[in-house]
């Protein structure tokens, strides 16, 4: 007994040191006794005036003089492109906007700015109840304007893109918040909106803390919810996101670097692409990622897609407690090779725990403004897929209590199977990674391809309609182990497909709730 109050004693004295080290690193960081108004430098809140210079007066006073908490009080406050400074908190009271300039030329004559930049800077935050306004219609419209006129250089507004959409380039569209090499950053409460590309681009910063902040922007393509770009020692936790592209998404464009480290939890993401994502971008890699408590909803690809195409490693990957309705798939993971520069890059050590995902067979994100780009060609509902390439295979993934119900499809137009048929897969090896990349494919529930380790863990597979396929398909799976399986039904015999897969283990696999054999072996 003794020992136990010695220890809670010895606990409480570690919180209260934790604390007052908390306290005392904030005010030494922002100088929280210092407080600099926008409005004691000229800025008027009539959404009309230009505040750019006092807004940027009050945060550079406020570095100057060792840190402080420049406010934006209740009201609407126009503004061009502002820079962030060291040991500043910009702090906005309930009720206050900073709104976006809508003149495209504020943003620099060639490669757009970002509204709120911050370059190599330390001990700086965005907080506080107000919102930031991109006001991306207005903006786009000048953007247009410009173009007609020829003062901006452009390459893609009157051509089409790989996804078939005719669009300024991401160079003439501004981000709202651009960080770039910046330390202990704190993003909370805050309300961002309506930008026309990436909403928050986070680029080699360490460090940081982002909570409970409120992103929506279906406004135009691009539109990330929040991109941590090589970023280290990062918590995002408690906040939504609605947006016409991906939700959360982790990239590294250093080869040298990194996203390490980081922790996303209790969010909820809808979004026009996929929900949580690391890659596109995978020049260096991901490690030590964590994702928990997440809910997705009305999404049109991947509730979690994993991808390395451009020759970066990601290992280490703890995914669990995702919840997702009406999303275009459950889980994608990808080997790929884009970078012609480097050899492909090596996925391993993943772990995807406690996921339920309802796939329908409509377009899940249909009616909201920017809709995901559409899937030409006639295809069934989409399986979950796990695929490197031929001599490069995902390794050691463990799928853990996961529950998928496809809606399922009436076609009988739907992919004819054998063991040759496999070998007409295409391996897709340069394409932008995506679940639908391959085409229709042979299984309704999962579909894995060049894997070395993989185990099912009380998985369950459910289709609600009909589907002719089997229910999952492994060719080039090596260490396969089903551990256990549920398949609520099946229309294919075989319901499991295992080609050219050495020495599978096979344990519990149940179908409509009984016991089945109903697997094939090829070899």
């Amino acid at each position: 007994m003794m020992n136990i109050k010695l220890n809670l004693k010895l606990l409480s004295i570690a919180c209260i040191s934790a604390c007052l080290a908390q306290l005392a690193f904030a005010a030494t960081a922002f100088g929280k006794d210092k407080v600099y108004s926008i409005t004691s430098y000229g800025a008027i809140a009539d959404g009309k005036t230009d505040n750019t210079q006092a807004i940027q007066k009050a945060m550079n006073t406020a570095s100057e003089s060792g840190g402080g908490m420049v406010v934006v009080p209740k009201g609407d406050f126009v503004t061009c492109v502002i820079y962030l400074r060291s040991n500043v908190d910009l702090h906005f009271e309930k009720g206050a906007a900073l709104l976006a300039t809508t003149k495209r030329i504020d943003y620099g004559p060639q490669k757009a700015s970002a509204l709120i930049v911050a370059t190599d800077v330390q001990h700086v935050a965005i907080t506080g109840a107000g919102t930031i306004d991109g006001r991306g219609v207005a903006l786009l419209d000048d953007i247009y304007v410009m173009l007609r006129a020829g003062k901006l250089k452009d390459s893609e507004w009157q051509t089409y893109n790989p996804w078939h959409q005719m669009r300024p380039e991401e160079d003439n569209r501004p981000h709202l918040i651009d960080f770039k090499n910046c330390r202990d950053v704190n993003i909370k409460n805050i309300t961002i909106k309506n930008g026309l590309c990436w909403i928050q681009d986070y680029r080699n910063c360490q460090d940081m803390v982002i909570d409970s902040i409120n992103v929506e922007s279906n406004t135009f393509w691009n539109n990330d919810g929040i991109d941590l770009v090589d970023c280290k020692n990062v918590k995002l936790s408690n906040s939504f996101f609605n947006v016409a592209d991906d939700g959360i998404c982790l990239k590294s464009h250093d080869p040298k670097s990194a996203c390490e480290n980081i922790e996303i939890y209790n969010c909820r993401v809808r979004s026009s692409a996929s929900a949580v994502k690391m890659g596109t971008a995978s020049f260096g890699g991901f490690k030590k990622i964590k994702i928990h408590d997440i809910e997705v909803y009305d999404t049109y690809r991947s509730a979690i897609a994993i991808e390395t195409v451009d020759g970066g490693l990601i290992e280490d990957i703890d995914v669990r407690n995702i919840n997702a309705r009406n999303t275009g798939n459950a889980i994608f993971l990808r080997i790929g090779k884009r970078n012609k520069n480097s050899e492909p890059g090596t996925l391993r050590r993943v772990y995807i725990g406690n996921v339920k995902v309802q796939v329908p067979a409509g377009k899940p994100d249909a009616g909201y403004n920017m809709e995901g780009p559409v899937v030409k060609a006639k295809h069934n509902v989409f399986p979950s897929s796990i695929a490197g390439i031929p001599g490069h295979d995902v390794e050691d993934v463990t799928l853990e209590n996961i529950d998928i119900t496809y809606e399922g499809t009436t076609s009988k137009d739907y992919p004819k199977f054998d063991s040759s048929g496999l070998k007409e897969i295409p391996e897709a090896i340069e394409n932008y990674p995506e679940f639908s990349m391959f085409g229709d494919l042979p299984a309704w529930g999962f579909y894995a391809r060049h894997v070395n380790g993989v185990v099912f863990k009380n998985v369950k597979l459910s289709y609600l309609k009909n589907d002719l396929r089997k229910a999952c398909v492994f060719d080039d799976v090596k260490n396969l182990n089903i551990g256990s399986l549920s398949i609520n039904k099946t229309q294919a015999t075989p319901a499991i497909v295992i080609n050219n897969s050495p020495a599978p283990k096979v344990g519990s696999i149940k179908i409509a709730g009984k016991a089945s054999k109903s697997v094939a072996v090829i070899k």
